[in-house]
């Protein structure tokens, strides 16, 4: 009943959490919230074993399985219930790793935990939620403000951080085949392309950054709503296109047992529709675009809510019903009905002969790196996750990191190079050397992800980083800033760029906005504001000369915008101004 959150186990099994206080955080001594796990036994597409996890729990909202135990989210607290033994008993009280989550809108707390391609757990957050997340204990000044967008937490280095900003609540995140991240929000356009450091339209509020100007928009070239005030009419014009504007749960399907047209579709819920919406997505620039293709599934029941939906094992999908007369968020308690809740399983040919009962955790080091080949990702993700918990404890097999290194030089497609790439990142074996062959690498997509796993800091051995990037990887990353034709490897260095130190970032930013290529891209010119911004107040002289040079008419409007407000630059912007041939001018002036 209530199912909120679910997770696939490396045993195949499916954990729901039930959330019972939901809509809103109830007394400790009434807290009833439960996690269950369930199996199939008997591989007949019913799960026939049902045992509680544990409860007591308190308005939660997110789950997820690894590293020896539970992480779950309750505001204010992300916490990792552990067991070790995986006896399915807790072996001791929830460990609160963060707290100061806010639960000011509880259908947009913490959610939708997913374990990354590059070894940390993500999750989203909703906009009229304001959180200050931090350790126990940390003063208010040094904790983490979010209020809408992605987050990420290490499982090993105990590191949280937000990973890109805006939307609004968003309640579906999920990779692509290359390890691309994509995003679903209600009531403003529905999908986006989620990008390291980025920051989205946001359906309220204020970006925290004041100097943001503007925001990326939507992949979408589509809607599945009207637009209006929601009203009866509107419901009807929408039932056409899609259902509504209300969206939960995101799945890429990386699957093994579905036609092989529906690979990389992405799969949301439409809750006023009460259907699984399905978008195509395309690369284009730097990133995508969304095409929405025919609807997938239709519940035929108004309270059907399918809040999350995800692959197992099998290749086959399964969806949690949250079952509600509510298709909206009320604070009302009576409002809601907490007697019932569903589990689908959506199989596409039930003949088909079923696959053995897994239990990947006994699995040897070489049985899971030949995993990383498989073709449901289902086996990939679970087989990477494992390798990186056997690094951090120190029980790697000596041999595993040059079976890996086979796997990737036997590779034929990029998204199996890749696995290989992100499975050396995660138990520690990417040290600069080997990311410098990454970067001179003939794959665009794969020069992006060296570029990406560079800036997490330097992998030497385990779990052991060195934070920052080395001047000899930062080095090639300003030539490829310069040459690459890829502007999706320009779009990770923009990100990269956000997490390096001020004065490292001048000759790569001037590199950077010289590609007018650029100019029109869906996200480059504002992920290079982003990146560039700091850097006017330390320089404004510097950055004014940059804004004469920069080919992206964006860039160098935002440039002198900044500029304006701040007194030490007026001295420059005049030398500029009085430099510059009259069209020049004259925007600046604007």
């Amino acid at each position: 009943r209530q199912p909120i959150a679910m997770c696939f186990d490396d045993r195949g099994r499916l954990w729901v959490a039930e959330c019972y206080a939901y809509p809103r955080k109830v007394k400790p001594e009434d807290a009833r919230d439960r996690i269950l796990v369930f199996e199939d036994t008997d591989g007949d597409d019913v799960l026939d074993s049902r045992k509680v996890f544990t409860e007591g729990l308190n308005l939660v909202s997110g789950i997820a399985v690894g590293f020896g135990g539970v992480w779950v989210g309750a505001a204010p607290e992300f916490m990792f219930i552990p067991d070790a033994d995986g006896d399915d008993v807790p072996d001791g009280p929830p460990r609160v790793l963060l707290d100061g989550w806010g639960a000011h809108d509880t259908h947009e707390t913490l959610n939708s935990f997913i374990w990354g391609p590059d070894g940390w757990l993500y999750g989203c957050h909703g906009v009229f939620t304001h959180s200050a997340v931090g350790r126990p204990g940390t003063a208010e000044a040094d904790r983490t403000r979010i209020n809408a967008g992605i987050w990420r937490y290490h499982p090993v280095r105990h590191a949280f951080e937000v990973f890109s900003e805006g939307t609004s609540n968003p309640w579906g995140v999920d990779f692509n085949d290359v390890g691309h991240a994509f995003q679903t929000a209600c009531v403003i356009p529905h999908l986006y392309h989620v990008i390291q450091g980025a920051r989205y339209q946001r359906q309220a509020g204020q970006h925290f950054n004041p100097w943001t100007y503007d925001d990326i928009k939507t992949i979408a070239r589509h809607r599945h709503w009207a637009g209006g005030k929601w009203n009866n009419a509107d419901r009807d014009r929408s039932d056409a296109i899609g259902g509504g504007h209300a969206h939960a749960g995101a799945c890429i399907y990386l699957g093994d047992a579905w036609p092989e047209r529906y690979r990389g579709r992405l799969f949301m819920n439409n809750i006023h529709g009460a259907r699984v919406n399905q978008d195509r997505l395309t690369p284009a620039g730097s990133g995508y675009v969304g095409d929405g293709d025919p609807d997938f599934l239709f519940a035929n029941d108004t309270w059907s809510q399918f809040i999350s939906l995800q692959v197992g094992p099998d290749g086959q999908m399964v969806l949690i019903d949250w079952y509600d007369r509510n298709q909206c968020h009320h604070g009302d308690d009576g409002k809601h009905d907490r007697g019932n809740g569903r589990i689908f399983k959506v199989c596409y040919d039930r003949a088909a002969p079923r696959r053995a009962r897994v239990d990947l955790a006994r699995e040897s080091d070489a049985a899971l790196v030949d995993l990383l080949g498989h073709d449901n990702d289902w086996f990939v993700r679970h087989a990477r996750r494992l390798l990186q918990e056997r690094a951090a404890a120190g029980r790697l097999a000596a041999d595993t990191p040059d079976r890996i290194e086979a796997k990737l030089a036997a590779a034929t497609t990029t998204p199996k190079r890749l696995r290989a790439i992100w499975a050396l990142h995660v138990i520690g074996r990417l040290p600069p050397p080997r990311l410098l062959r990454l970067l001179d690498d003939p794959d665009p997509a794969v020069r992006g992800w060296a570029i990406q796993l560079a800036a997490e800091g330097s992998t030497v051995a385990g779990s052991t980083v060195e934070p920052g990037v080395p001047a000899e990887v930062r080095e090639r990353i300003g030539r490829l800033a310069a040459e690459d034709p890829a502007p999706l490897v320009r779009l990770a260095i923009c990100s990269a760029l956000q997490r390096m130190p001020p004065e490292h970032r001048w000759p790569i930013c001037r590199a950077l906005v010289a590609h007018a290529e650029d100019a029109d891209d869906h996200n480059l010119p504002l992920m290079n504001w982003y990146a560039f911004e700091p850097l006017v107040t330390l320089d404004p002289a510097r950055a004014l000369g940059l804004a004469a040079a920069s080919r992206i008419p964006t860039v160098s409007r935002f440039i002198v915008r900044r500029a304006a407000a701040v007194e030490s630059a007026y001295e420059p912007l005049v030398a500029a101004l009085s430099a510059s041939d009259s069209a020049t001018r004259k925007w600046m002036l604007e």
